[in-house]
């Protein structure tokens, strides 16, 4: 069976990434097929965590369209036909803005004198990893480019058929975070029971379920007393699959460079009770 669980956070610091690398290890040690899809492509940093090793990579291109100006007549069709925004028809001149291309092809098929074209421009890599065992794949956006989400959309192509795909979204409620959760069969926010991390939470769970995407939460590096947090999962009618408490031994653990899930015993029967609840509600 294949499926596949976004972790997803409303703001960056939540300990996303740190969750969705202990999931995927705490899946593996169960003898599961798990595959780790880093999609924080302005940043990657699940192989930091894991130490992994390279084993293959390759430049990824997105189509961008190129016109052929002795056809073109100026007609407008292919700039009414962008959703976003990145031709623009001149009265002597079309302008093409290359990089707010997400190479959906709609321009070329809309164009009626067939004065497109198609070519590839490059975005960035696609990689293959290796930590242990366990396969990683992530993406690494060029400096400078504006527009993640069709990097993330080739990351995510890379997923296996088969077993559990563990995706590491990138934080917030942006297009590169919609392009992750998507088509996901079950996603996972972490937050903060902080105000400011409850109200990303929230915007982050409406995005999440404006995408048709069942969801739980996991409140990360709680102090104790967690009634407001949990009032407001209440409110937002909002599954509550565990808290894992604030630890120094966690955060000693990440700066020495380890991972704390395997070298923090308390924290990772945390992230196992957690995952317990979690395959309870995505397996029923």
């Amino acid at each position: 069976m294949k499926q596949t669980i976004a972790v997803a956070s409303g703001k960056g610091g939540a300990g996303k990434t740190t969750v969705a690398v202990s999931l995927a290890l705490a899946l593996t040690d169960r003898g599961e097929e798990v595959c780790l899809l880093d999609c924080d492509v302005e940043e990657p940093n699940c192989h930091v965590q894991l130490n992994a090793t390279p084993v293959s990579q390759e430049i990824a291109n997105v189509l961008v369209p190129l016109v052929d100006k002795k056809r073109c007549d100026g007609c407008g069709a292919c700039s009414r036909a962008c959703r976003f925004n990145a031709l623009a028809v001149l009265k002597d001149d079309v302008l093409v803005f290359s990089q707010l291309c997400h190479g959906c092809g709609a321009c070329y098929y809309a164009c009626p004198r067939g004065a497109i074209r198609e070519v590839d421009r490059e975005l960035g890599v696609v990689r293959e990893l290796d930590a242990d065992g366990l396969r990683l794949i992530d993406g690494k956006l060029n400096v400078g480019e504006a527009m993640a989400a069709p990097l993330i959309t080739q990351v995510r192509k890379r997923a296996p058929d088969t077993g559990t795909t563990v995706l590491d979204g990138p934080p917030g409620t942006s297009c590169s975070m919609v392009a992750s959760v998507e088509g996901a069969d079950y996603a996972v926010l972490v937050a903060e029971a902080t105000p400011f991390g409850l109200h990303d939470l929230g915007m982050a769970a409406e995005a999440t379920r404006h995408l048709g995407v069942s969801l739980s939460v996991i409140l990360n590096r709680t102090l104790g007393d967690d009634t407001e947090a949990k009032a407001f999962l209440d409110e937002h009618n909002l599954n509550l699959l565990g808290c894992i408490p604030d630890d120094r031994q966690v955060a000693e653990c990440a700066a020495r460079g380890g991972v704390p899930y395997r070298d923090v015993p308390s924290f990772a029967e945390g992230i196992r009770q957690v995952l317990d609840r979690l395959l309870e509600v995505t397996r029923s």
